[in-house]
C-alpha cells in the first residue's frame, strides 16, 4: 500500500490487436504477475500482441486506450 492507504497497481497488460488499436487489459502490483497474465494471453496463439508496462510515477500510463477507445 502507499501513504493514502490504497493498493498499488504500477504494471499494466497491454493488448495490440492486428489493426493497431492498443488497449489495457489489466493493472497488476509486481512485474511478475503481469508477466505471467501476457505469457498466459499470448499463448493462447492469437494475432494481438501483450506486454508490461510499469506506469510513470508522474504521469499516467502510455498512450493505450482503456478498452472503451477512448485514449488517455
Amino acid at each position: 500500500m502507499n501513504e493514502g492507504g490504497t493498493i498499488s497497481l504500477p504494471w499494466l497488460v497491454i493488448r495490440q490487436d492486428d489493426n493497431g488499436n492498443r488497449y489495457r487489459v489489466g493493472r497488476y502490483a509486481t512485474r511478475a504477475e503481469a508477466q505471467k497474465i501476457a505469457d498466459s494471453l499470448d499463448s493462447r496463439g492469437h494475432k494481438q500482441l501483450y506486454w508490461v508496462e510499469r506506469i510513470s510515477q508522474t504521469q499516467g500510463p502510455s498512450p493505450a486506450q482503456n478498452g472503451d477507445g477512448a485514449r488517455n
